[in-house]
């Protein structure tokens, strides 16, 4: 490996290391699976590519603290310590902002990173609600490796990616995370309503055992 290509890897794989950064790291990492946490932090890894195509900076087009936050965080809703009585994305989304005004972050601020938080399944929306959506939803899109949307994930080369997935592996990302959302469904009718993820991929898994992104992502680009 050449000092450039190792530069390279340490800029790719590079958390911003900030106060808040950390917090929310300190914050989230005992209340997720490893697996859902990889997976929350190479959402980030994933939108800084996804941001670079895009041709948008960080500290110009967007806040990199505010978009690791909203990345780190969008699964908040399943962490084990939560209440459990809202659908999932709408209980991160309150956590984050609630945590984030906590540490001083301006209102303003944690309502786009509560907005990216509870739009991140809903394609068709995100998109147009402002930058910061944009990038978390396309970060966790990428992340699935395709059955979310394939617009941008060949944005990461096959370098990239395994640079990745050697420091945040997958270890069954797909069926953790489905798993920890289910669980979160079933506690509460409010958690599940038809057809919105939660509440679909509740009645996937009575059904037929299984949730369709689960079988989609067996072949998606980075498989489970």
């Amino acid at each position: 490996m050449t000092a450039s290509t190792r530069e390279a890897t340490t800029d790719l794989i590079a958390l911003p290391g900030t106060p808040l950064a950390d917090a929310v790291v300190n914050l989230v990492r005992p209340v997720q699976t490893p697996s859902v946490f990889n997976h929350s932090v190479r959402s980030y890894l994933f939108a800084r590519l996804v941001a670079a195509r895009l041709d948008l900076a960080a500290g110009r087009d967007y806040d990199d603290d505010l978009l690791f936050a909203a990345c780190v965080m969008h699964d908040l809703g399943v962490a084990s310590d939560g209440p459990h009585r809202q659908r999932f994305e709408v209980e991160g989304a309150d956590r984050a902002a609630e945590f984030l005004v906590e540490r001083g972050i301006p209102a303003a601020d944690a309502d786009e990173v509560w907005q990216a938080i509870a739009l991140h399944t809903s394609p068709g929306i995100a998109e147009r609600r402002g930058t910061l959506c944009v990038l978390v939803r396309e970060g966790v899109a990428v992340d699935f490796g395709g059955p979310l949307g394939a617009e941008y994930v060949e944005t990461v080369t096959d370098e990239q990616a395994d640079a990745v997935h050697a420091v945040y592996p997958r270890l069954d990302m797909i069926g953790s995370l489905t798993d920890a959302i289910v669980a979160q469904a079933a506690k509460n009718p409010k958690n599940a309503p038809r057809y919105a993820i939660p509440g679909e991929f509740l009645r996937e898994r009575e059904v037929f055992g299984q949730t369709r992104l689960e079988h989609a992502c067996h072949s998606s680009r980075w498989g489970s």
